[in-house]
């Protein structure tokens, strides 16, 4: 087995490496830093030992402890991890790792990632070479915890131009610009500072090097010193929903596809899944023998995304549905179907069961048809019943079931403090109210959909925002409105 050194990157969930996934989502132990990129331990398998390794502020690290972690770890045979922050051989301490590794005899990869010293500049909207402004950038540390280290020469920094970019120096700000500027660096030196690099709270702080000293600055943050900090590229920072933390209560795997959206848009996405998706109370038995008889069904009926993913799983071909025709009661039903390649036949103006019965077409004769609603074990009944009046022989099969998740007092607090909490479906409401989050939520409360908002409702949560379109681009449009003062449509 080997140990893999993985950079996962500053900040920004977006910035890991495809290999870095990769060897993520088979790993038996992953030993991780204190500032990861939120979400990237939710790509470990489910059984995964999760070891928490990070520095603490201000706290001394114990290296020589994680090092013994990777040889031990590596020589019981697991497939071992060490995530870390940025790049693991820039400031990561990856060689002193590397180096336990080789000297143990045990098996070690080294996976690269996005420096801050990179990424922290361009998502401000700096370059770090420029023609005609800088051909060379230099990274160095603003601060060292070994006496025995060699000490930086400030004052021949200065002297050789180009871009610095300074790692850990908010603390010594002040003495790092008395230096540059006797090196020959002018007070008038643009200077940014990049608080929270990549990440949705990222600010960035514009100055000159005389300034650099009673500048308001606050780790962690990467200081850049040239004449390409005078320019502003800006991309990032002026997104919709910047800065704003918004709580995902879809289950753990479903809840990237919003974090995502929500990244997107600027927003930092805080994952409290209230509910987990798990089989129905037969195991699955009576959804596997519909779906080895799509063909003698009329229509399939599908009323949630999860019961096109439990059912589809288990077609091995499209043509089993033969002559079958497929509804989908709303876009992002619909969006389900398409990424296993089914197109709807039929997809109602509103997404709620109520329009899909009233877009229903009539049964093809007096002998009815045959029609096939996998759905959740405790579903509304709105959709059969509707069919059933109008004709239809329906048959409901139990796709998957919902259970609520228990929430610890870490994952309130961190929705406490939220600006918005986002629901998908009631049962996701359902969840978060048993968990104890009610006291809890967040100020502004965001539903997909009526039957999801109704659901709030009845909980005593006063819902602030309704997707228009109910898929989860109209859920973050309508967070856009709310939250960053979007106007509607």
């Amino acid at each position: 087995m080997t140990v893999y050194l993985v950079g996962a990157g500053p900040g920004d969930p977006g910035l890991l490496t495809v290999r870095g996934a990769e060897v993520l989502a088979r790993a038996d132990v992953v030993a991780y830093d204190r500032l990861l990129g939120p979400g990237l331990l939710a790509l470990a398998p489910a059984g995964a030992e999760l070891v928490d390794v990070g520095k603490s502020p201000g706290g001394p690290a114990d290296q020589q402890g994680i090092n013994d972690l990777l040889v031990a770890r590596g020589r019981a045979g697991l497939e071992v991890v060490r995530l870390k922050g940025g790049d693991p051989f820039v400031f990561g301490r990856g060689g002193e790792e590397a180096q336990a590794l080789l000297e143990a005899g045990v098996a070690f990869e080294v996976v690269p990632g996005v420096s801050a010293a990179v990424a922290a500049p361009a998502y401000a909207g700096v370059p770090l070479t420029h023609r005609g402004l800088s051909t060379s950038f230099t990274v160095v540390t603003g601060h060292s915890r070994h006496q025995a280290d060699t000490a930086t020469d400030w004052e021949a920094l200065a002297r050789g131009g180009g871009t610095l970019v300074v790692f850990m120096g908010v603390a010594h700000r002040a003495e790092i610009a008395e230096r540059l500027m006797a090196g020959g660096r002018s007070p008038t030196t643009p200077v940014l500072v990049v608080h929270r690099g990549t990440w949705a709270a990222q600010r960035s702080l514009r100055t000159t090097l005389a300034g650099l000293g009673g500048a308001p600055a606050e780790p962690p943050a990467v200081i850049v010193v040239g004449a390409v900090a005078g320019l502003d590229l800006a991309w990032f920072e002026g997104r919709p929903l910047r800065g704003r933390r918004v709580v995902v209560t879809r289950a753990a795997g479903d809840a990237p596809a919003l974090a995502r959206r929500l990244a997107a848009e600027g927003a930092e996405a805080v994952v409290v899944p209230t509910i987990a998706i798990a089989d129905p109370a037969d195991g699955g038995a009576a959804l596997a023998a519909a779906a080895a008889r799509l063909a003698g069904y009329q229509w399939v009926a599908f009323t949630s995304a999860a019961a096109v993913d439990r059912l589809l799983a288990l077609v091995p071909d499209a043509r089993a549905f033969g002559a079958a025709r497929v509804a989908a009661v709303g876009p992002g039903t619909a969006e389900a179907l398409a990424r296993w390649r089914v197109v709807a036949d039929l997809v109602p103006p509103r997404a709620v069961a109520e329009s899909l019965v009233e877009a229903f077409p009539a049964p093809p004769g007096p002998g009815g048809g045959r029609v096939l609603v996998p759905r959740a074990e405790a579903g509304r009944d709105v959709l059969p019943d509707g069919l059933r009046r109008a004709g239809w022989d329906v048959e409901v099969v139990a796709a998957y079931r919902t259970e609520p998740v228990a929430l610890g007092p870490d994952a309130l607090a961190a929705a406490a403090g939220a600006d918005a909490i986002c629901f998908t479906s009631a049962s996701a409401v359902d969840g978060w109210v048993a968990a104890g989050g009610g006291p809890a939520t967040p100020p502004v409360v965001a539903c997909i959909g009526p039957v999801t908002a109704a659901a709030a409702a009845a909980a005593g949560l006063a819902v602030a925002a309704v997707a228009d379109t109910h898929t989860l681009a109209g859920l973050v449009g309508a967070l856009r409105h709310v939250l960053g003062g979007e106007r509607p449509g």
